[in-house]
Parts: structure tokens; sequence; C-alpha cells
């Protein structure tokens, strides 16, 4: 169902988005890793899951999404698994922790990249990737955020950045805070860039 799902999705938004992926030389090989991207809308997520191909990526997902059966198995078939945001237990981190050590991807989606309410999944996102010893990848996004706007023609724009990497070059370990900090202050540069690309256009 993913390979079908993301291949039809691409199509659509190369079509209707002309989609533009930045920087895709930068994503590490032979090795999982976390890569956090900003979020608006779910376009975003299709988006930053078309930019990966043909590797897939298994998103984190707020639960109230799985709530309905038929809605929980077609998002289990497409890589996502639910996560408690409100009230985070062990299998928020276990999950795709393991995942990341079977060499997968996970995505995780802060709410933009400037306000204080997407500190908590930015913190997640150092802390898995810190267990699974893997880097972290920020990501931004830039173009329609509903069907309206993607029916618009208005463009897509998917960049990344650098991986951060969890230690410092004299290989002590970088404190988790200060991962955070990093991935937030780079994920605004990311954004600022698609911005003076045009990318709002």
């Amino acid at each position: 169902m993913y390979a079908f799902t993301s291949r039809f999705a691409n199509v659509v938004l190369k079509i209707f988005g002309r989609t533009k992926v930045i920087n895709k030389d930068k994503l590490p090989k032979d090795t999982g890793y976390v890569v956090s991207c900003s979020h608006t809308g779910w376009i975003d997520v299709v988006a930053l899951g078309t930019s990966l191909l043909p590797n897939e990526i298994h998103f984190m997902a707020k639960k109230e999404l799985f709530a309905k059966p038929q809605a929980a198995k077609f998002l289990h078939s497409i890589n996502a698994f639910p996560v408690d945001r409100e009230n985070p237990g062990p299998s928020s981190i276990k999950t795709p922790v393991k995942l990341l050590k079977e060499k997968k991807i996970v995505g995780i989606f802060p709410s933009g990249t400037r306000s204080s309410e997407d500190v908590p999944l930015k913190k997640g996102a150092a802390t898995i990737a810190n267990l699974a010893r893997v880097p972290l990848v920020p990501a931004a996004y830039s173009g329609p955020t509903d069907l309206k706007g993607l029916l618009s023609g208005k463009k897509i724009h998917v960049i990344f950045g650098d991986p951060i990497m969890l230690k410092n070059e004299d290989g002590t370990k970088k404190d988790p805070a200060d991962i955070t900090t990093e991935l937030s202050n780079v994920m605004a540069e990311l954004q600022n860039e698609l911005d003076k690309r045009g990318g709002k256009k």
C-alpha cells in the first residue's frame, strides 16, 4: 500500500505542485535517521514522504487519527504509528527507536518552526535520535496547506539541511537540549531560505 500510495501522490504533487526537492544529497546513507520537518497541514507530510522516494518513511502521528478502525488500518498501511502527545509513554520512544535501529527513517512534524508549542516534539526528535544513535536531519516545507491550494498550482518546496550529529568534534556527547536548540535554529534557517526562494508564491 505504501509503494502504491506514495508513487500516486508523487505524480499528483509533481503535476499540480511542481514539487522541487532541495539538498536531497545531504541525506544519510546506509543508516536510519530521524527527519524533523516543519508542519502546517497534511500536504507537507505527503510531500516529505514523496521527496524521500524510493526510501520509505515511518510517520509519528497523533493517536486521535487512529480512533476509527478503517482509518487506523489505512494509516498503519502507509507506515504511520500512533503517539499520545498529551501523555507520552515508553512506547512513544520504543517504536521509533526500534525502527531506526532497523535502518529505517522516522519522520517527526513539529508545528511550524518558530512557535514555543513545537518545542516538546523537537525535544522528542533529539531524544529519539540520541537513543537510537542515528543522525537527526532538519527539513522545511513551503507550499499549499490544503487541497484547494494544491489544485491552484501553488509550488511545493522541500529542503533538507546537513544532518545534526550527536557528538561534538572531540567525541563527547552533545546535550539533548543543545541538539534541540540546534534543530530549531537550522529549521528556521531552512524556512527562511525557502521564503527567499519565493516558495510561498
